[in-house]
This record gives structure tokens, C-alpha cells and sequence, in this order.
């Protein structure tokens, strides 16, 4: 598996494994899924240097993305970045998204970042307890702040200083 920055023509796959997720309330606070074309524009503000969209790639095949997004716009959050992953379902619990943040994890510093976020709903035990052991702290919960189906659901803030 190699780790890349994601291209343009990667992105048809990336939003297929992003919209996969939509369906199990696990994942994204999306409700429906999404286009190439809408998504497009977001993707186009993400920097190689500073705010870098990755892809994990296995035999030439994109299974998986990382990306890193301003945690808001404030300037004095510039060293904040949240952050968000994605794996194809058919290489799920094979160590893609964990090797996708631990990349994140070392290369934070010389991206200029000094914190991640993650929010992760707080049924997602999965991809709260590789935040875990990854050593991110739970820095926030925001009770019952998404309604997924007529569920409310709990967010959960994961952070850890770079």
C-alpha cells in the first residue's frame, strides 16, 4: 500500500467510497449521496502543503482517502486541522485507515499543523477506538447533535496534538 496525493481522476473512486458510507449512519452526517460534480469544488481547495488530500492505493486501485480540512476560519485555528477517512468496504479492518492517520500523524508538523480533530458519532465505536489507540484524546462530545433517520446521535471530538 502506498500513500499519494489524490488526483482529480481519483476522485470518481474516492466519492464512491464516501457515498458507500452514507447508507450505514456510521459514517458521515450526509443523508444522501453525493456527485463527482458536487463534490468537486471542495476538493479543489484542499493544498498538497497545507490542507493535503491523500489516497491509500493497493495494486494500482485507490482504496481508501484521508483528508485534511481548516477546523474553522478563525486565524488563530491555523495550526488546527480536522480530519476525515475513508476506506473501501472490501479493505475494511486491514490496518488502511490506521496507516492513513498515522501518516497524518507524522507529517502534521511539517504541514504547519499542531493539533487533529476528528468528530466521530458516537456510535462509531470502530473508528473511536483507532482514534484511541492512536493516542487521541476525547476533547468534546456534543450530545444528541445529529438526527440520522429519526436517531439522534452524539458527536464525539477526538484530538491530539501534533
Amino acid at each position: 500500500m502506498i500513500i499519494r496525493d489524490a488526483l482529480e481522476s481519483d476522485f470518481p473512486t474516492i466519492i464512491d467510497i464516501y457515498n458507500a458510507t452514507v447508507p450505514t449512519r456510521m459514517v458521515t452526517a450526509e443523508l444522501e449521496p453525493t456527485t463527482v460534480e458536487a463534490r468537486l469544488p471542495w476538493f479543489r481547495e484542499h493544498s498538497p502543503d497545507q490542507h493535503p488530500f491523500w489516497v491509500a492505493e493497493s495494486d494500482g486501485r485507490v482504496i481508501g482517502s484521508l483528508d485534511f480540512k481548516k477546523f474553522l476560519p478563525r486565524c488563530a485555528y491555523r495550526g488546527t486541522a480536522e480530519i476525515s477517512v475513508y476506506v473501501d468496504e472490501s479493505f475494511r479492518r486491514q490496518g488502511v485507515a490506521r496507516r492513513l492517520l498515522e501518516e497524518a500523524i507524522a507529517r502534521a508538523p511539517s504541514l504547519g499543523i499542531t493539533a487533529l480533530v476528528g468528530l466521530i458519532f458516537g456510535h462509531n465505536e470502530p473508528s473511536l477506538r483507532l482514534f484511541d489507540r492512536l493516542r487521541f484524546e476525547r476533547w468534546g462530545l456534543l450530545p444528541a447533535i445529529a438526527r440520522l433517520d429519526d436517531v439522534e446521535r452524539d458527536l464525539a471530538i477526538m484530538g491530539r496534538r501534533a
